[in-house]
């Protein structure tokens, strides 16, 4: 590889990286402690009647072969009254209710559709900015496009590492520190990782 094209993915894997990295060591410091951040969840609850049209053909399914996912009505209904999405939502369908479970970044959710009364119930739990935050960092509930982000995010990092090696390498002849803080960066880890972290 030129000097020039390796310069060029350095810099452009670099500037990627930049938010991702951040992000990352910041979440990597709050999920090391954890224990020690004191998270204040706060509870929204929601109670409604859905229309008796709709009672009516929520009633109607059969809990045998019930659908994968809610009528479009009741799907417009959700996003109206609850400005709530239900489009493709999976739910667990019973002779009494219809349950949705909606774990998300930061927190948890659920729904709960009565198929007798109609009442429903929507219970939204948020952990705040930190427990956000650090969810993103594990990729939990966070969707597939989320997911697509982490996998790109580990590419650029990968090339930014590799090319960043070789640019050491290009240039060690003129900083003799090079090799030693390279080597103390693998073996260092190794050493932690070997003294501290066994059973």
């Amino acid at each position: 590889m030129r000097m020039g094209s390796m310069v060029k993915w350095h810099w452009v894997s670099s500037a990627l990286c930049l938010a991702g990295l951040l992000l990352f060591a910041i979440t990597g410091i709050t999920l090391n402690h954890a224990q020690s951040i004191e998270a204040k969840p706060r509870t929204v609850t929601i109670e409604k009647v859905i229309p008796e049209a709709l009672l009516e053909q929520l009633a109607a399914v059969e809990t045998e072969q019930p659908p994968e996912i809610l009528p479009r009505e009741m799907v417009n209904w959700a996003r109206q009254e609850l400005r709530l999405n239900l489009a493709n939502k999976q739910a667990e369908w019973s002779d009494f209710d219809i349950y949705f479970s909606l774990p998300k970044p930061g927190g948890d959710a659920w729904l709960s559709i009565d198929r007798y009364t109609g009442e429903v119930i929507y219970e939204d739990t948020s952990r705040g900015t930190i427990a956000y935050l650090n969810d993103l960092h594990k990729g939990r509930h966070t969707g597939l496009v989320w997911q697509w982000f982490l996998d790109i995010f580990a590419v650029a990092c990968v090339i930014f590492s590799v090319t960043g090696l070789l640019l050491l390498h290009k240039f060690a002849r003129n900083r003799w520190s090079t090799w030693p803080l390279v080597s103390l960066g693998v073996v260092l880890p190794a050493v932690l990782l070997l003294l501290f972290t066994h059973g």
